[in-house]
Order: C-alpha cells, then structure tokens, then sequence
C-alpha cells in the first residue's frame, strides 16, 4: 500500500489535526504530552532527538521513543536533528514503526545546533536538505516533514518552502521568527511569511508563533489559512490552552504528576521544569519555595513542594488577595495557568538616544551587558562563582580563543589532532584509515598491531605444544647393538 501524501496524510493520518504541541527538547516527553492531549491537543511531536546519537546507542533509543508506545498518544511524528542523508534516514527507518511521520528539525536556533552544525543553521545548505529529504521520502514508509523558520525576505522564504516541498516534504511547520529571534531578542513572529508560504506550496502548512490563548489560534488559522496551529510556551505555561481554559496552576499540576505516575520512567529534571513553567508567577512571590522545588531529589519532593504552594495559593484566595493581584502586570492571578510574556527587545540607538527607553527600562529590569573587561559587578551570577574559582579567568569575548573548523563538519577541530577534525570525524577517519589520534586518545592501529602481535604469539605457543605433544607420545624401542646382542646370547640358558 503506498503512503499517504499532503492533504491526504493530513486528513486520514493526522485526523485533520489543528491543534499541535511542539517538539520541544527535554519537555515534550510521553506523559507531557498526554496531559496536553487531554486538554484538547490533537497532534504531539516527540522531544527533538538526535538522529546519530540515536543511530548508535540502543539505551537512546530505548528511553527517547521505544518504551514510549502508547496507544493514546497518536498521532504522533518522531523529530530529528541531522545533518547527513545517510544518519538521518537509518535514524528514521529504526523509529518509523513508532509513529506517524519523521519530522527534520531546521528551526532550533540555539547555540548547540549551531556548534552541531543542525537545526536553523543549515537553511542555507539547500543541496544537502534535499538530498536528506529526498532520501527519505523514497526510503521510509512514512511521510516526511519539516519545521522551518523563516528568512528576513519573504520571497527567499517561499523559495525555500517550495524546494523542500519538491523534494518530498509531505507537511511543512513555519515558524515565523528568523534565526537571530532568540531569547531577549525573541520579539513578534511574521504572519504575513507564514500566510505567503502557505499560498506557495500544495502541501498542509502549520503555524508557529505568537501563540498564548484559544483565541489567537483561531486567528492566525483565519489570517493565513493554515491547516493548524502549533504552540510551544504557551502550552508549557498552560496546557489547557486549545481547550480555551485557564485552569488554577495546581490543577494542571497534580494532573501530570498522576500521568507521570502512571507512566513511568520519567526523568526528574523533566518534571522539575515542567513545574518550574507552570508555576512560574507563583515562584516569582514565593521564592523560599522556588528554592525548594530547585533542591528536591524525587518526583514526591516535587508533588510535596506542589502541594505547600497550592496550599499557599489557596490561603491567599481566602483572604481576598485575588483583588490586589487585579493591579498587577498579568491579566489574571499568578496562581491561574497564563502565559509568559517575554519582555520587549530593546529599539537600537540613534545618535545616543532612544525614544522611549525610560519606560523600556521599567518593563525589562535586565542586568545591563558585560563590560569588554569583564569586571565583577556585571558579571551574571554564574560568572561570578567561576571567576571566584578561578581568578585568571577572561570573560571578554574578544580575548577568547577563536576556534578552528573541523575541515568536515564545521565543529571546532581537536587542537592536536593529527587529521585537523573533531573527535567524530577523527574516529570515523581513523577508524577506517587504522590509524591513531593521541589528541583524541584513539588508538585503532596500536590496537590492531597488538591483536596482530597477540595472534602471531597464539599461533607460535601452538605450534610449540604441538611438537611438545609429539615428542612426548610413546616411540618403538631402539634396535640393540651387536654387543648388547651378544652379551644377551652369553647368558641364554642351553
């Protein structure tokens, strides 16, 4: 039976899926993603995982997708990051029989991917991606997908869209922020690239971005014509978001805690930040409890600190403190789910002044950016706790060592490695050629020429107990001399 295509992998597959919770690192794991589907999410994707590593390591895949098969939790598309044809589509032929579509990350814009050389960072390797996608769309029994982010051109943006369309991506998720929106620098995502990608291509198209309440997913669906919507924080803050609720924290709380219960192994760091997100703005009042729920060891520590903080919450009700919460910053009391607004990006500077940066400043009280010197009163606290460690520590970035590309894959190259690669490309180059790295501590050619060594000692110890065994099996008595003949007739009776 041939697989299903686009609209119709769509309709049939997905069930015409519109509300999707994203992939996300360490967060969208078996029972996250259950309590979502619970609240009205039609669609969950896997944590992005990491196609070679899951190549090569059986525990990886056991704990990251095997023993996560659920039958409530379909439909469901496995994400890898990966750079190479051949990795992603083993990656993908191992995990196909666990779900519904294999989705490539090109949208993670993190440091990491970009050290990796994944995500984000190969949107400009267009070649490679559709070879990658091209592969596995002929070799996998399910379809392929991608999430993208978008270029700061529109037109460049649907160019790309459609070359991973004609490649062989049978559903395309655009997050409409561009690589460099990330983290103080986030800001607002593009629905006009979104809407112009999905007029673009014949292929279902998902939205990302801007996403907090029911409301805004009904309106990005009408604004662009996408097929769904997908939310990321939003439902992390709150994950009766597509259900259009906005339930006390400690509802959502105690819920997952019972799944992940019910669903175990579930890594403890998992959970903690899970409740870290949801409660959130509790945290921001209570802070003996934040540090509580940052030192427990075990998922009761965690039910147990859930618990004090309810218990507060509900104090407060009590005694009417839900009409002074009306005076802060957040639309509803910080012990109802809502989502977390990012502070504005700062405008840049003309001329030495800003319009506008007094308020600015009352919105985002950030610590200001580290002097070039690095001194100790603008150093974040972790910076702080190094240089006290060690005091010859440099933070200035222009006095850091640049590091040099691996010749293959753009990772910093080992600073002694005899083939000017880093460590993977080392191993697989010294694996294949038999040959040592001491900088990356390989040692395949000593190795080989001990085994070697070792099998010539085995075949001589062999042989030298072979003509031990022979010498010393029993031989046919001499022939007696004529003497010793003689001696013996003398004495012959007559």
């Amino acid at each position: 039976m041939a697989k299903l295509q686009g609209f119709e992998f769509w309709n049939k597959t997905l069930k015409a899926a519109q509300f999707v919770v994203a992939p996300m690192v360490d967060q969208s794991e078996l029972a996250w993603r259950l309590l979502s589907r619970r609240h009205g999410a039609q669609l969950c994707y896997t944590p992005m995982l990491h196609a070679q590593v899951f190549v090569r390591d059986a525990n990886y895949r056991r704990e990251n997708l095997y023993n996560e098969v659920c039958e409530e939790d379909r439909p469901l598309i496995t994400q890898f990051c990966a750079n190479d044809p051949e990795v992603f589509l083993e990656a993908a032929l191992l995990s196909q029989d666990y779900c519904d579509a294999i989705d490539l990350n090109l949208g993670c814009p993190q440091m990491i991917a970009k050290r990796g050389h994944y995500g984000v960072f190969l949107q400009d390797e267009w070649e490679l991606l559709e070879k990658m996608i091209r592969l596995a769309n002929e070799k996998l029994s399910v379809p392929i997908t991608c999430k993208i982010r978008v270029f700061k051109e529109i037109e460049k943006t649907v160019c790309y869209a459609q070359m991973l369309e004609k490649a062989g991506c049978q559903l395309l998720t655009v997050h409409g922020r561009t690589k460099d929106q990330k983290g103080a620098m986030t800001g607002i995502a593009s629905w006009e690239h979104i809407k112009a990608v999905r007029k673009a291509v014949n292929i279902p198209v998902f939205a990302n971005g801007n996403i907090q309440h029911l409301s805004d997913v009904e309106r990005c669906i009408q604004e662009t014509g996408v097929q769904g919507v997908m939310s990321a924080e939003g439902n992390l803050h709150n994950p009766a978001l597509f259900e259009g609720r906005n339930p006390p924290v400690w509802e959502m709380a105690e819920e997952y805690l019972e799944v992940v219960k019910q669903y175990p192994p579930c890594t403890l760091s998992y959970v903690r930040a899970h409740l870290f997100k949801l409660w959130h703005h509790t945290l921001q009042i209570h802070h003996d409890l934040r540090e509580e729920l940052a030192k427990v060891k075990n998922i009761e520590g965690l039910a147990d600190v859930s618990k004090k903080l309810r218990l507060r919450c509900q104090e407060e009700i009590a005694k009417g403190k839900d009409v002074e919460e009306k005076e802060s910053s957040l639309p509803f009391p910080h012990w109802i789910c809502q989502p977390y607004v990012r502070p504005v990006p700062k405008e840049p500077v003309a001329n030495g002044n800003s319009k506008g940066s007094e308020v600015k400043k009352t919105v985002c009280q950030k610590r200001a950016l580290e002097d070039s010197d690095g001194s100790a009163d603008t150093l974040s606290k972790n910076k702080q706790k190094k240089r006290s460690r060690n005091p010859n520590k440099n933070f200035c970035p222009d006095q850091k060592p640049k590091y040099i590309k691996c010749e293959q894959c753009g990772n910093p190259k080992g600073n002694k490695c005899v083939f000017n690669l880093c460590r993977g490309c080392c191993k697989k180059k010294a694996f294949k050629e038999v040959a040592d790295c001491p900088s990356h501590g390989l040692r395949f050619k000593t190795k080989a020429e001990k085994q070697k060594a070792d099998e010539e000692n085995r075949k001589k110890d062999s042989a030298a107990e072979t003509e031990k065994n022979s010498s010393g099996s029993p031989q046919p008595p001499p022939h007696p001399s004529p003497e010793l003949q003689e001696q013996s007739q003398a004495h012959l009776p007559l």
